[in-house]
């Protein structure tokens, strides 16, 4: 964890936008909801957890992040982004950091995570709206 808390800490550090970071806390035998008992009891606006794979899984070096806006006791994981595979053989501490970057600033702007905030960090297209008529039927 501490190649990419150390990238993420640089990264956050160079952004515009102002972050108060809690201390680190580490938590054995934990889960992903034990972010939301701890941002809860510190009034957090987000927290982010990161979670170790398990040993004898294939890449035990993996990292996962998990993103919760909000954090209290009882959320499921729709309410989580996910960022896994963090490792020098799979995403790299960088990219990891950057996309954790980008979802914090989306989630302050609006207020959510889970699966109504979506990663746009490698989308290719750009969007458009289109513009719809409403129709109002009488009978």
């Amino acid at each position: 964890a501490a190649p990419f808390i150390s990238e993420l800490l640089s990264q956050l550090h160079s952004n515009s936008m102002p972050y108060k970071l809690a201390p680190i806390t580490l938590v054995e035998q934990g889960r992903v909801a034990i972010g939301d008992d701890i941002g809860e009891l510190l009034n957090a606006q987000v927290v982010m957890v990161l979670i170790g794979e398990r040993p004898g899984l294939s890449s035990p070096d993996s990292l996962g992040l998990y993103l919760t806006w909000e954090p209290k006791t009882g959320l499921n994981d729709a309410c989580r982004n996910c960022i896994s595979n963090i490792r020098p053989a799979g995403l790299s501490y960088f990219e990891a950091a950057r996309r954790a970057v980008y979802l914090l600033q989306e989630a302050k702007k609006c207020g959510l995570t889970g699966v109504n905030l979506k990663d746009r960090t490698q989308d290719d297209v750009i969007e458009h709206q289109v513009q719809t008529t409403n129709f109002l039927i009488a009978e």
